[in-house]
């Protein structure tokens, strides 16, 4: 009945067949993410055509039954957030490269959790009759912008075997008719900021004086940043304005960026980013001053630049005198991941001729509309996982490795 119905479709090659193979794979995740090259298992299910003719092109699936990781118990990786891609080699009255790929989709996958890979397909045109075989070699896992490649540490047996008959042919037999041609592995996405261009910088308040001003505009000033994220270690120079508006004996402060620091690895849902940066006070004050923004009203999509809203929170003077105000650390919250990114230089963008108050900012004790120099703020966000605005430090080491693969130790067979 099966070969009756491949006759009514004009398919002239053989019956689909697939077969798994099982082998050592040796992993090495994105440089400068701190985790070591591990050891594991990989799981090939390798469908193609058991035969064909001279010409045809056919198509291939290649299944991951099991994959060489599994997430780390440090993120959720969201939904349609993990690629596939890799080669697959013919060998005997045929040589070839294959390039297989797989789309971008996957189900949310936990902490923890087994690494859930699409399905790859390629193709392959048959110039030379006998037998062809099929073996997976590397594969290149995507996620969240990072590549894990994984290679063979052992010989790999063939997973399939196309009888290929003489003849001219032009059909091509699929386990899946909607195979795609072949791809090259995918390249990750970059997060990395462009260079900003030199603002002109407005007029710098120097002091209050017995103007009556209350209203104060910083200087436009370029802070070249290093950041910590998930992908690895990024530069951005930013544009940055800090600018003061006097309530009583304090100021309202406004932090303005004029550039992003750096694009979206992924599509992020509105909601769930938070940034936070540390205005550093210098003159006759000292410490530093917590600044927040909102979270992202609209959806970000994967590849356009983070805008960081107005950052606003209030300055309490500790000392009489003329205080300057510097862009400081920028905290980046984003889907549970955090980016730290720290000046390498810093530049004054607002002095202020101030007064003590009481329970002031001098020493380091300084206030703002949400936190203290040094301390956690929570950030407002509304679900069970709110984010906390971390500092210089805490959590780098740890969030590093969040968008990438650790690694199971090397299995037979799946549990």
């Amino acid at each position: 009945m099966l070969a009756g119905a491949a006759a009514l479709l004009g398919v002239t090659a053989g019956l689909a067949q697939a077969a798994e193979v099982s082998y050592a794979t040796h992993c090495v995740p994105p440089s400068g993410v701190g985790l070591p090259e591990i050891d594991g298992t990989t799981k090939a299910d390798i469908s193609a055509p058991a035969t064909a003719k001279v010409g045809d092109t056919v198509d291939i699936v290649w299944k991951f039954t099991q994959a060489a990781s599994k997430n780390p118990d440090l993120i959720d990786l969201p939904a349609n957030s993990v690629q596939p891609s890799g080669t697959l080699k013919a060998a005997g009255a045929q040589s070839a490269d294959i390039a297989m790929t797989g789309p971008r989709e996957n189900p949310a996958i936990p902490k923890g959790g087994a690494m859930v890979l699409s399905d790859m397909k390629g193709t392959l045109k048959l110039t030379a009759a006998g037998q062809v075989t099929l073996t997976p070699n590397a594969y290149v896992v995507n996620a969240l912008g990072t590549n894990t490649t994984c290679t063979p540490s052992e010989t790999v047996q063939p997973a399939a075997t196309i009888t290929v008959t003489a003849g001219e042919g032009s059909s091509s037999a699929s386990p899946d008719p909607s195979g795609s041609a072949s791809a090259s592995p995918s390249s990750s996405s970059s997060a990395s900021a462009s260079a900003s261009t030199s603002a002109s910088p407005s007029a710098s308040a120097s002091a209050t004086g017995d103007d009556g001003r209350t209203d104060f505009t910083g200087k436009v000033v370029d802070i070249p940043y290093t950041c910590d994220s998930p992908l690895g270690v990024k530069k951005a120079t930013s544009p940055i304005q800090i600018n003061a508006k006097k309530d009583g004996g304090s100021y309202d402060l406004t932090v303005q960026f004029k550039k992003s620091v750096m694009d979206s690895p992924i599509d992020i849902p509105a909601g769930k980013v938070k940034p936070t940066m540390r205005v550093v006070l210098g003159g006759s004050d000292s410490g530093s001053v917590t600044v927040e923004g909102p979270l992202n009203a609209e959806a970000i999509p994967q590849g356009d630049p983070i805008a960081i809203p107005d950052l606003t929170g209030t300055y309490k003077p500790g000392a009489t005198g003329e205080s300057t105000l510097s862009p400081g650390v920028l905290t980046i919250e984003a889907m549970g991941t955090t980016t730290t990114c720290t000046p390498d230089s810093t530049a004054v963008s607002l002095t202020l001729t101030t007064e003590e108050q009481a329970s002031g900012a001098s020493g380091g004790s300084s206030s703002s509309s949400t936190s203290t120099s040094g301390g956690l703020a929570e950030t407002g966000a509304d679900d069970h996982a709110s984010l906390k605005a971390l500092g210089l430090v805490a959590g780098t080491a740890v969030l590093l490795g969040a968008a990438v693969f650790t690694f199971m130790p090397g299995r037979r067979h799946l549990r």
